[in-house]
């Protein structure tokens, strides 16, 4: 069994199926936002941590500041951030309707955690454990080739019914 497979049944196994809910195909946890209540937009503002390295804390989003998109609620951190992302919210969503990263390229919709981050050509990738972005980051590029041509054939699938593990968001209060 490879350390992909062996960290996902441990991961599977710490995982909570209550309490999530989803909208469309987007993955959205029990908070009730996508990307847990994290600015999306805010990612593309902080600087990128060294492959190897803790990524910079996500910015939580405010209630005040909430746009639909995918079938799902975004929140912002201030009106500029939600007005970038109501004029290309493609271009701010994560990829993969907020799934990890990682798992597409593996074949499969799991939670993308939004403290697990990282911008690659411009586009916001999650990862679901510090485990996954081990393996994620040994071949960025080429996990992206396996994701993109994944997830023409997962897409359609359901969203993740799971919840992320070890994950408390701060995601602002409705």
């Amino acid at each position: 069994m490879n350390r992909f497979a062996l960290t996902i049944a441990a991961a599977a196994t710490a995982i909570s199926f209550a309490g999530a809910a989803f909208a469309g195909e987007q993955y959205v946890d029990d908070t009730g936002y996508a990307a847990s209540g994290y600015d999306v937009v805010a990612y593309f503002d902080l600087p990128q941590s060294p492959v190897g390295s803790a990524q910079p804390a996500a910015v939580p989003g405010n209630a005040d500041y909430v746009a639909e998109y995918n079938g799902a609620t975004f929140a912002f951190s201030s009106a500029d951030n939600k007005a970038r992302f109501e004029a290309n919210p493609a271009q701010y969503a994560p990829q993969y309707d907020g799934h990890c990263a990682y798992g597409v390229s593996k074949g499969g919709k799991v939670p993308g955690n939004p403290t697990l981050w990282r911008v690659v050509d411009n586009k916001l990738y999650l990862n679901i454990t510090k485990n996954v972005v081990g393996f994620w980051e040994e071949d960025i590029p080429g996990n992206i080739t396996l994701a993109e041509n994944n997830w023409v054939n997962i897409e359609p699938t359901e969203a993740s019914d799971r919840a992320i593990p070890k994950f408390s968001s701060t995601a602002p209060v409705k």
